[in-house]
């Protein structure tokens, strides 16, 4: 609660950021995802990407060197959660020259709750976007690519979703905005 004027007092919710992708393909997942980016470190998007590829890294949790890291260079990665720092995931991104990392939750379930990425200890840097998505959300996504033998899926982001009308809104059936 914050003091207002006259006494009064005023209950203030803080909110963190979202940034907004849209799936353009495969168009079984077409869908506006929700992901947050990292509290203290990482970049911002400079330039809206209209159609970008989101590949899935090899291993999933991309703790290390890439198998597909060649695929990565110039796109955007989907990371899972685990195995290490956020922070790290971000540079072995960046260090296959990638444009942003998206790491979901570990949690397939989760389809509600995001996680705060911060900085690590070891007082490294990235400069490429970093971005939380729900479990739920990369399970279904990294699914859908597996069921149609893609490599990766064509999104937009970020996309700005205040100037879609809400009827338009391309939700996933299983996540609340």
């Amino acid at each position: 609660m914050v003091p207002g004027a006259a006494g009064r007092w005023f209950l203030v919710f803080w909110l963190p950021a979202y940034v907004a992708a849209h799936v353009l393909s495969p168009g079984d997942i077409r869908y506006i995802f929700t992901a947050t980016p990292a509290k203290d470190f990482g970049g911002i998007f400079h330039t809206r990407y209209e159609q970008i590829h989101l590949v899935p890294a090899e291993p999933p949790e991309a703790c290390g060197e890439l198998s597909n890291g060649f695929f990565i260079q110039d796109q955007i990665a989907l990371v899972e959660r685990g195995g290490c720092s956020f922070l790290s995931k971000t540079r072995v991104i960046q260090e296959h020259g990638g444009r942003a990392v998206i790491i979901s939750d570990n949690a397939v379930d989760n389809d509600s709750f995001y996680v705060e990425m911060i900085q690590d200890s070891t007082q490294r840097t990235a400069d490429i976007p970093a971005l939380f998505l729900l479990g739920r959300d990369g399970y279904m996504i990294r699914r859908s690519l597996e069921q149609h033998g893609l490599p990766w899926a064509i999104i937009s982001i970020p996309v700005n979703v205040t100037s879609i009308p809400t009827f338009e809104l391309l939700q996933p059936p299983w996540t609340f905005w």
